[in-house]
């Protein structure tokens, strides 16, 4: 969907100060309402996602939303949907799945069991994508996979696994290039516009609902993977989120990001080593 600015004659009447002013009362007061913290994020994103409910909503100002999702769960719940960023796709960005089938898994095959976190799961595509790599490699069978979102709405589509139809054609070449085996059309089954795929898929996958800004560690993990979330953050809740997956994760345990993240800067540069810069793939060794 496209993002829209609001228009000069759409902001408060004084100016770009007091639609901060809103903005910050509006986050504030969905912290103390909700517990959902969105107070570190990207301003600029915010607004934009903001401004699109404000108008979705038929209201005038941040302030009206505000006013009314604070005595509206249904309300809130439209807005989780807009602040949490659902965009991704199945084998999105292949080269990482190829990079992650030729250096992770063979540190897999080493393991007895292994836990996988994929935080920030959105509708659940990725989980499916690296379930099927898995299952294609031969360690599914020993591994659990933990998935998790901020958003409950879009953790119950993850569950459903039914994706658009639509989709199949793009999906099926991200999985040919991401070094797919088989045929892609073996893992779903086509229903009137959307596909269903195999519920054998996720029999080793917990959703869970976790908030990265506010929740804390909950296991240890061999594999933490959190690619395109945290391009949205502001620098501090960058940090903190870093140092969330470091617990998390055991010596030699394995961080993997989107292509536009990075270790670098954060307080943990220096306790990892790459076993994949392009990918964006990393070993925690302090």
């Amino acid at each position: 969907m496209t993002s829209v600015e609001p228009s000069q004659s759409a902001r408060p009447a004084g100016g770009e100060e007091l639609e901060d002013l809103e903005l910050r009362l509006l986050l504030e007061g969905v912290f103390r309402r909700y517990g959902f913290d969105f107070r570190e994020y990207a301003p600029a994103s915010l607004r934009r996602r903001v401004w699109r409910r404000v108008h979705a909503e038929r209201l005038g100002t941040i302030s009206g939303l505000t006013e009314k999702l604070l005595h509206d769960e249904a309300t809130m719940e439209r807005l989780l949907l807009d602040l949490s960023v659902n965009v991704t796709a199945m084998f999105r960005d292949p080269t990482f799945y190829v990079a992650f089938r030729q250096k992770v898994v063979p540190v897999l095959r080493t393991h007895p069991f292994t836990r996988i976190w994929v935080a920030g799961c959105s509708t659940g595509e990725e989980v499916y994508s690296l379930a099927i790599l898995l299952q294609e490699e031969g360690v599914y069978e020993r591994a659990r996979i933990y998935a998790t979102d901020i958003n409950e709405s879009v953790l119950d589509r993850a569950r459903g696994g039914v994706f658009p139809l639509e989709k199949m054609r793009e999906y099926t070449q991200n999985y040919i290039r991401a070094g797919g085996t088989r045929a892609f059309s073996e893992y779903y089954v086509a229903a009137y516009d959307g596909a269903q795929f195999q519920r054998s898929l996720i029999e080793n996958v917990v959703f869970a609902q976790h908030n990265l800004v506010s929740d804390r560690s909950f296991n240890e993990f061999h594999v933490i993977v959190c690619r395109n979330v945290m391009i949205y953050f502001e620098k501090k809740l960058q940090d903190h989120v870093h140092g969330l997956f470091y617990e998390s994760l055991p010596t030699f345990g394995i961080l993997a990001l989107g292509h536009k993240e990075s270790i670098r800067f954060s307080p943990f540069e220096d306790r990892y080593e790459e076993l994949d810069n392009g990918e964006k793939l990393y070993r925690k060794v302090v």
